[in-house]
């Protein structure tokens, strides 16, 4: 892939990265950082790309390392909106937050890329290098768990 046609890519999908990396990360200066850090390395390793992966899924793989990364770097749970787009009161961020931070980091992502972004269990697969079934597991351990943290 040449550089103007990653150029073209890169204005096309930084919108939707960085809607996940802020679901991820939580303040949008560490969103901003990780897209550009991701758009980086997905940049330099252009020419390892190959389109039996959507380029999409490609720029989301890239993206979520790089989330993931910063996570394990700060060892804190991101701030998550409500469901529905409401805007939470303080006290159920707060309650968000602690039931988040009972989710393990891999279904955190993968419900986040799910239910943020909308992204199907094949491709949430692709990006994240697993079975469909993991994917589908990891998300109902994930809600399950959410939902008992919530209702304590």
């Amino acid at each position: 892939m040449d550089a103007r046609t990653f150029a073209r890519a890169s204005e096309e999908y930084a919108a939707r990265l960085y809607t996940v990396a802020y679901r991820l990360l939580g303040n949008r200066a560490d969103a901003e950082d990780a897209v550009q850090r991701a758009l980086l390395k997905a940049f330099e390793a252009r020419e390892s790309y190959t389109p039996r992966w959507a380029l999409s899924t490609w720029l989301y793989r890239v993206l979520t390392n790089v989330c993931i990364d910063e996570l394990r770097r700060r060892r804190r749970v991101p701030p998550e909106p409500l469901p529905g787009g409401r805007a939470a009161t303080h006290v159920e961020r707060t309650d968000l937050a602690r039931a988040l931070g009972t989710v393990p980091r891999e279904a955190r992502v993968l419900l986040a890329l799910h239910y943020v972004n909308g992204l199907s269990y094949r491709e949430l697969a692709a990006i994240r290098g697993i079975s469909v079934n993991t994917v589908k597991s990891q998300l109902a351990r994930g809600k399950a768990i959410l939902k008992q943290a919530l209702e304590e």
